[in-house]
């Protein structure tokens, strides 16, 4: 049995220097991503770079995930957009505080199942929306741009895709930032860069109380986008730390993972940061350059700050055209190209339902309502397909005394009850004795036992002995418990 101490250990640095160089490397990854979502959610590119720095030190303690990398998200920033617009900043502090109470209770409540009930399919619709949707935030600045912000985005663009294929060594959205910056001010072009998107931090983060007023009209306005944030938080968190679950064949608590999230949201959001969630990109840079422990995350947030306080001369030059590239690349790599050519191999019922996610999503510009859609679709198909394995067999005079014998299997529930009671018609039974034999069936509720007891009664009604066998325990049970056995 290992010690407290090396269990310490194991859970938050394994490797000192592989723990800080993985952690580094996911900070290089985090810079250009955390600017430009900022720049999507339509706050000071200070506000994404806060958040990130506090939720990754936050989580770096409280989450359920070692070597996730958890910050300010592209889904988050969408959520967060429409809330900023119409009404400001404070109110965006506000519901990430109220995101960050609501996924609290989430682990507390060990919530954290419920992410089973989300399909694959739904999870493929999550991911292709937010793809679309992070493409469709960057259309503002190609419509009426000029020749030299088109010519910047595809230079990003060629150098993002065609390093890799030189050398992994630095991350090529860096190098996009680095050379996109000083091909524009070489050449003086006349592009928009991060110093006119808004302020960039220069000490640390501050807390503050939040400065809207406490009334049910405030709580009017940020509840729904508060559980949007929340939603969308938890769901992403969790599809990255079963990422991680399986690059490390380790396990991870998804319950303190939903409530650490959400300490964590709610400490950034009093630090004036925007909420967030946990990254994909960047947690699997971490893992792959050697991150196993919370010592990663720990110093990928608190190498941010240190590199964006120290920086910020430069960083306020980086051109636009610089982070739209890298949010296009961003989109593309998000998408999952791989599920339009399964659409037609899948079944129908699933591709319905990845289609009617990404629509809703998309037509909403609300990834929650879009993956609410999915869930809901997926529980009503599924409800119909098992509906479907339900048969009876009528067996006609079976025996010498003339009964007739049907046959129950399959799931006996309120979307099956109707056709289980279909299937026995009494003007072909004509008051014959008959026999139901459960054995292969299960009842499952109220609706069930109803239909049964109404069938039993219906037969008797017109002059027909019954005989009901077969019910296993659970049914028998239910029964009981409702008092309402067929005698």
């Amino acid at each position: 049995m290992s010690s407290p101490h090396s269990r310490l250990r194991t859970e938050w640095c394994p490797s000192i220097p592989r723990e800080l160089m993985a952690g580094a490397v996911a900070t290089f990854a985090l810079i250009p991503e955390v600017i430009a979502f900022s720049f999507v959610a339509g706050v000071d590119p200070a506000v994404g770079l806060f958040a990130s720095f506090v939720i990754s030190v936050v989580i770096a303690f409280t989450g359920g995930r070692p070597a996730m990398v958890s910050a300010a998200a592209g889904s988050v920033a969408l959520v967060a957009a429409p809330l900023v617009h119409a009404h400001g900043l404070p109110y965006l502090l506000a519901a990430g505080v109220l995101a960050g109470v609501m996924q609290i209770l989430f682990g507390l409540l060990r919530l954290g199942v419920l992410m089973r009930f989300v399909s694959t399919s739904v999870r493929t619709g999550f991911v292709n929306a937010l793809a679309i949707l992070i493409f469709a935030a960057q259309m503002p600045h190609f419509i009426g741009a000029n020749t030299a912000t088109w010519a910047m985005v595809g230079l990003g663009l060629a150098i993002i895709y065609l390093l890799p294929r030189i050398t992994k060594a630095v991350p090529s959205p860096l190098v996009c930032i680095v050379a996109v910056t000083l091909a524009g001010h070489w050449l003086g072009l006349p592009l928009k860069t991060v110093a006119d998107l808004g302020h960039l931090p220069d000490a640390l983060p501050a807390f503050a109380w939040l400065s809207v007023p406490m009334s049910l009209e405030t709580l009017r306005i940020i509840a729904l986008p508060a559980f949007a944030i929340a939603m969308v938080g938890l769901l992403e968190s969790m599809m990255t730390a079963s990422v991680v679950d399986d690059l490390t064949d380790t396990p991870s608590s998804k319950n303190r993972e939903c409530s650490g999230l959400g300490v964590a949201n709610v400490a950034a959001s009093f630090f004036g940061g925007i909420a967030g969630c946990g990254m994909i990109g960047q947690t699997v840079s971490n893992v792959r350059y050697g991150g196993r422990g919370r010592l990663s995350t720990l110093f990928a947030g608190a190498f941010l700050l240190i590199l964006m306080v120290l920086l910020k001369p430069w960083v306020s030059q980086v051109p636009v055209a610089a982070l739209v590239a890298i949010m296009v690349m961003v989109s593309a790599s998000t998408f999952d190209w791989g599920s339009l050519r399964t659409l037609v191999r899948h079944p129908r019922m699933s591709s319905a339902v990845m289609l009617a996610t990404v629509a809703v999503t998309v037509a909403t510009d609300n990834l929650a309502a879009g993956v609410a859609t999915g869930v809901m679709l997926s529980g009503v198909f599924f409800t119909f397909k098992v509906a479907r394995l339900l048969h009876v067999h009528a067996e006609a005079g079976a025996g010498d005394d003339g009964v007739r014998v049907y046959r129950v299997s399959g799931q006996v529930f309120f979307a099956s009850a109707d056709m289980l009671v279909d299937a026995f018609d009494v003007r072909e039974i004509d008051g014959a004795p008959v026999h139901i034999d459960v054995s292969q069936a299960h009842f499952w509720d109220v609706t069930a036992v109803a239909a049964l007891n109404k069938i039993v009664e219906r037969l008797r009604k017109h002059g027909s002995v019954v005989e009901v066998t077969g019910l296993n325990q659970a049914s028998q049970d239910l029964i009981l418990r409702l008092d309402t056995a067929p005698e």
